[in-house]
């Protein structure tokens, strides 16, 4: 009997971990009915963190928050309580890029993310876990520390618009109505510093609209702002989230590496040793994925065990280490072409696993 754990992230904006893993299960049963499955979804901060932890911890309760998304627009959101006190709360759930209908480069700010922890706070939480991927905005964090009682004035005292057309007026920073922090430890899948070529301007802007000639006047505003808030603009993941990672550190939080967190809380290193095949994947598997995100980490903890670990991803490009895995499956390529794969994902991550059932 072939024991399997099943442990995707999701497929952003296209099907959440857990369905991702009952789809690629259902595949690889269809060829090996006598498999055992370990469904262990994940995540690295990014969407589906806030799931990731409802699933993992019994007793865990969805709160319901309504908060301005990343355009202004109200969004009826979550975050989730802890039996111990502790509140996790994900950005893409607040002030995430799925939350828009077009990009809004220079206007869209993470207002919505400060609000729930605001909400957190007002509940009486004790500690604060906060997912950061999927951001929508370059805004530094200022409309989550907004929020949060902090006040950034132009050179007239009058506060600065949102998002990222807001930075560059800014010329004072008024910490005093700030609210205290508890203990804050923050999710990331990445280790960029705020400002310079591999800042959140320059490799992240783009994403979020951001043109080529923009990102120059963007990376100056982000760098003037981490003065202001006595932050260090090389420190590694404080360029996460278009710089929220470098506001929640000013705030007093600790970054942390976001897949190795989730996994610890879901014993994923335990099941993965008692397992002869660990499944992982995400939406795209490209040259990024190598730094922190969820399946580089998957192969990584696989090694340890000599556990053979396989990969599913909506696509794989060309710059991707596939040297990781034993065997690998590419939605794209199953399906003939991407809009057929993100038209019907779990019909495709069937299809996956019975693939890598078949290769086994």
């Amino acid at each position: 009997m072939t024991r399997v754990v099943l442990a995707p992230d999701s497929f952003k904006g296209t099907i959440m971990a857990a369905d991702a893993a009952a789809a690629l299960a259902e595949g690889w049963a269809s060829v090996d009915s006598a498999a055992e499955f370990v469904h262990r979804p994940m995540a690295d901060g990014g969407e589906g963190t806030v799931a990731a932890f409802a699933a993992a911890v019994p007793g865990s309760q969805r709160m319901p928050v309504t908060v301005d998304g990343p355009a202004g627009v109200p969004v009826e959101t979550s975050w989730l309580l802890l039996p111990d006190g502790t509140a996790v709360i994900d950005l893409a759930s607040t002030s995430g890029i799925e939350l828009l209908r077009e990009l809004r480069p220079w206007d869209a700010d993470t207002t919505g993310l400060g609000q729930a922890l605001v909400a957190a706070l007002d509940h009486g939480v004790t500690r604060v876990v906060v997912g950061i991927g999927s951001s929508a905005s370059t805004d530094g964090g200022t409309g989550m520390l907004s929020a949060l009682g902090a006040r950034f004035l132009d050179a007239a005292g009058a506060p600065v618009a949102r998002g990222a057309r807001g930075l560059a007026d800014i010329v004072s920073v008024d910490l005093s109505g700030l609210r205290s922090a508890p203990e804050v430890r923050v999710l990331t899948d990445v280790t960029n510093p705020l400002t310079g070529p591999r800042g959140a301007a320059a490799v992240f802007g783009p994403q979020k609209g951001l043109a080529p000639a923009e990102i120059p006047a963007v990376d100056i505003a982000l760098a003037r702002l981490a003065a202001l808030l006595g932050l260090d603009a090389e420190l590694p993941g404080t360029g996460a989230a278009g710089g929220v990672g470098g506001a929640l550190v000013a705030w007093g939080a600790t970054l942390a590496p976001g897949a190795a967190e989730v996994a610890t809380l879901i014993g994923l290193a335990e099941a993965i040793a008692d397992a002869d095949v660990v499944i992982t994947g995400e939406g795209s598997y490209d040259g990024q994925s190598g730094d922190g995100k969820v399946p580089s980490f998957i192969a990584a903890v696989a090694a340890e065990s000599n556990t053979v670990a396989m990969l599913a991803a909506g696509r794989i490009t060309a710059d991707a280490d596939i040297a990781l895995f034993t065997a690998s499956a590419s939605l794209t390529e199953l399906a003939g072409s991407s809009d057929s794969a993100l038209a019907d994902p779990a019909r495709w991550l069937r299809v996956a696993g019975a693939a890598l059932a078949e290769s086994r």
